[in-house]
């Protein structure tokens, strides 16, 4: 693996968590991180998911929550964004 991939990859993530939410600190970065993965995995294998979702329901719940805190924070931001537009 070349060197320099771990800081290319986490520039890819820092930006896609800045335009999904407005901000990349790393907190929000391993948030929306998880919850690219579990969306990934959820739509490639439902089956893992459901499983995984009844093995571990506060697991499930915690995920519920990320993915609630996301969808706030992306219609905030966009709300943001769509008013910065009306400005100009």
């Amino acid at each position: 693996m070349m060197k320099e991939f771990p800081e290319q990859f986490d520039a890819l993530i820092e930006k896609y968590t800045e335009l999904l939410v407005g901000e990349a600190d790393s907190d929000k970065k391993e948030m929306v991180t998880r919850y690219a993965l579990y969306s990934f995995i959820a739509k490639n294998m439902p089956a893992l998911v459901k499983h995984w979702n009844s093995l571990y329901p506060e697991g499930k719940d915690e995920m519920k929550r990320i993915v609630g805190e996301i969808k706030e924070m992306n219609e905030a931001h966009r709300a943001e964004m769509n008013g910065k537009k009306n400005e100009e």
